[in-house]
């Protein structure tokens, strides 16, 4: 459990840096970034997955496609609603609609909520109960204030979800389905890079943009890897409400950049982050009392030898 908590704090940590790191590639519009993005992410992946040991589910999604060839729809279908995210994650704050996309990773842990609550019967406990109910009330403060619901937002929430979903009835919820979405992706991404009047010149123009790009893969990897080691170590349930920490950070960043929250946006603000809180304090309270359960075994060894 305490793994699967790190590795989401992690991720939600690197997202946030990310989502600043994108006017670093301001040399490139979002869909040639994207298409950078994705190549420079492979090899770092790779790496990543050598070192965890995850590159044996790449092997094993290989034989399964082979021994069952419709596999491979199912896997297109998971790498084109990935790929999607990873695009839109880059266009909003390059286009001044970072605030929408945040609200859309805000909604996504309440749909997760719901989807392990309804699918998979997971429970919530007191603290993510409340949690889930100071959440709703901003997200239903968003839709009374704007009697609609912006596409990014929507798009983030539900393909997302749908995501999760599909990798998790494909047994595909591991590194290695994720490393299939990037390879199958790989076409698209290299077409991107091609867009604009001679794409490569801007690298010998501005050297700085191979590290650049470089680090853009090493921090997608870290992200991307961590996310999804994390979504296979925690319950859905307590995996969409920790998630909730990644758009308070998206929404930082945005405010850092420019974009500002109206007077009438803070009821949809202030509840998701006193939700944000609450799971804080409740993963302090699980890692002290683990502590002291701890310190009591401990205890009880020692007392046991010395009669012994």
């Amino acid at each position: 459990m305490f793994k699967g908590i790190a590795l989401s704090v992690l991720a939600s940590a690197t997202f946030g840096v990310l989502y600043f790191y994108t006017q670093l590639l301001g040399d490139f519009d979002s869909q040639q970034t994207f298409g950078w993005r994705i190549i420079s992410t492979l090899p770092f992946l790779t790496l990543f997955m050598l070192f965890s040991g995850d590159m044996v589910h790449v092997k094993t999604i290989l034989h399964r496609v082979i021994q069952k060839p419709i596999l491979l729809l199912a896997l297109i279908t998971t790498s084109l609603l990935s790929c999607f995210q990873l695009w839109l994650f880059l266009w909003g704050p390059m286009n001044g609609r970072g605030l929408q996309v945040s609200l859309g990773y805000f909604l996504l842990p309440l749909v997760l909520v719901l989807v392990g609550s309804l699918v998979y019967k997971e429970k919530l406990s007191k603290f993510q109960m409340f949690a889930v109910v100071f959440a709703f009330f901003g997200v239903a403060h968003e839709f009374w204030r704007l009697e609609t619901i912006a596409w990014e937002t929507l798009s983030v929430a539900v393909g997302y979800s749908l995501y999760f979903l599909i990798r998790k009835k494909l047994h595909t919820d591991n590194l290695g389905g994720f490393w299939w979405d990037i390879v199958i992706c790989m076409p698209i991404a290299i077409y991107f890079t091609q867009i604009g009047l001679m794409p490569y010149l801007k690298f010998f123009e501005v050297p700085s943009l191979f590290l650049v790009v470089a680090g853009l893969g090493v921090l997608s990897a870290i992200g991307l890897g961590s996310y999804i080691l994390a979504s296979r170590f925690l319950p859905m349930t307590l995996f969409g409400l920790l998630s909730y920490l990644e758009p308070v950070l998206l929404a930082l960043v945005s405010l850092a950049l420019g974009e500002s929250i109206g007077t009438d946006e803070w009821l949809t603000y202030i509840p998701i982050w006193f939700a944000v809180a609450l799971l804080v304090l409740e993963g302090i309270l699980h890692l002290y009392k683990q502590r002291i359960r701890t310190q009591n075994l401990t205890k009880n060894i020692t007392q046991l030898d010395k009669k012994l």
